[in-house]
Formats: structure tokens, C-alpha cells, sequence
């Protein structure tokens, strides 16, 4: 992904390509598409697969860094987007975590690595990197691949005192729903 809608990509000769798009919307939608096909593509996913949709500003989030994230989940069923289980993009509050706490499942902590402010992100979570074969009753089948959409309002750096767009953001994690590794704290609305 490339500023003014463009991508960029290399074929199996190594050849550079580059394709422009008419619209951010279009550009990030085939995004989604090229992460859909890589995971289609792969005989078994053992690992997160993370696209990006737009590359953000400022330093690159790392482990100890705190963000505050807008992000909608789905389910990944017959090899494609099945039913959202979780967003709180229609909630007034941002998930807030701590790279490398534990405080949310581990497809999160590997996906957001190298996030910026403004960045959004595609992840597609294999079940060893979500919740596994006991997934989360009545929410997440066992053994559930999940998909989701981040976006990155904000970022504190561990060595900073100050989040980069200036504002304030609390070190402490907030109950969030479905990053969490556990079912606790997972509200059933």
C-alpha cells in the first residue's frame, strides 16, 4: 500500500508493479481481497496474516507502546468473511492496549506491531493465535479463524510521556471484548 491510493507489488519474476486506484475505498477494498487470497491460498494458516490498508503517520508502534484501536471482527467461514462477532466502532469508547501485555489475543499482539497513528490494518487470525478449540461459547466457534479491521486513533510510545498527536492516553488497559484472551469481559450485546 503506497500514499495516493496507490499499491505496489512484485511478481514471480521479481518485476515492480504498481496499480492506482480511483478511490481510497477501492484501493483498501482490493487490499482485503489480495489478504483473502493469501490466506486462501495457504494449505494450512499457522501464522497471522497482516495487510495493510493505510499506512498512517509517526513512529511505528513496538512492544511496551500503548494505542487506543477502532476495530470490527468477523468470523471466517467457507473461505470468506462470515458474520461480525465484535466491533466497537459504533461505541463511544476505543479499545486501549499495551503491546506485549498479554492483555488481548496473540494474533493482536503480532498484527498491530508496526502500526502508525492513522494506520489501518487487516489481520486474519488462525484459531492458535485467537481463542483455539475452546473458542468463546455463543460468540466464536472452536477452532475459528478470525478476521479483523484495525484502525489506530492513537499512540504512546513507551519512551515518550506524551502520545504523538498530544493528547493524553491512559497506560492502563480498559476491559475490551473480543481481543481478550479470555471470555471474561465480553459483553453479549
Amino acid at each position: 500500500v503506497q500514499p495516493n491510493n496507490y499499491s505496489t507489488f512484485y511478481d514471480d519474476q521479481r518485476q515492480n508493479w504498481s496499480i492506482m486506484f480511483e478511490s481510497e475505498k477501492a484501493a483498501m477494498d482490493f487490499s482485503k481481497q489480495v489478504c483473502i487470497a493469501k490466506c486462501n491460498s495457504c494449505p494450512a494458516l499457522d501464522s497471522v496474516l497482516c495487510q495493510d490498508l493505510l499506512l498512517g503517520e509517526g513512529q511505528a508502534a513496538e512492544g511496551g507502546d500503548s494505542l487506543e484501536v477502532a476495530y470490527t471482527g468477523w468470523l471466517f467461514q467457507n473461505n470468506s468473511l462470515g458474520q461480525v462477532f465484535d466491533s466497537n466502532l459504533t461505541k463511544d469508547k476505543l479499545l486501549r492496549l499495551k503491546l506485549g501485555s498479554g492483555k488481548v489475543i496473540k494474533g493482536w499482539e503480532e498484527g498491530m506491531m508496526g502500526m502508525k497513528k492513522g494506520g489501518r490494518r487487516y489481520l486474519i487470525i488462525p484459531p492458535a493465535w485467537a481463542y483455539g478449540p475452546q473458542g468463546v461459547p455463543g460468540r466464536v466457534p472452536p477452532d475459528c479463524t478470525l478476521v479483523f479491521e484495525v484502525e489506530v486513533r492513537r499512540v504512546k510510545l513507551m519512551k515518550d510521556c506524551s502520545a504523538v498527536d498530544g493528547q493524553s492516553v491512559s497506560s492502563r488497559d480498559s476491559p475490551a471484548p473480543s481481543p481478550v484472551p479470555s471470555s471474561e469481559g465480553l459483553s453479549t450485546d
